[in-house]
């Protein structure tokens, strides 16, 4: 069983997460590790991203699950995307109050 996550429909999704699936903890990790040091601050998925040099489709899926795991919260705050659209700022959940 695949617990590194991936879309039910697509077989390259699927092939991806058992490609990762050794390391994808530490991704995980890795990203924790950043959007802590934020700290109330706070990181959207794009900053997130590009700081830990890591593609989207392998960022968005750890700090879901992070998300799940009530590690990292909505921090109730919105910035623009390098796109200019609003995206989410993710912060440790330790955080929460003082964002």
């Amino acid at each position: 069983m695949i617990e590194t996550p991936y879309q039910k429909h697509s077989d390259t999704s699927r092939s991806a997460a058992e490609a990762i699936a050794d390391v994808a903890h530490t991704f995980k990790a890795k990203v924790l590790d950043a959007i802590q040091k934020a700290g109330a601050h706070g990181m959207t998925d794009e900053e997130c991203a590009r700081k830990l040099l890591l593609d989207p489709n392998t960022q968005r899926p750890r700090r879901v699950k992070l998300v799940e795991e009530r590690l990292v919260v909505d921090s109730g705050q919105r910035r623009k995307t390098l796109g200019g659209r609003k995206a989410i700022v993710w912060v440790s959940a330790q955080f929460k109050g003082n964002a």
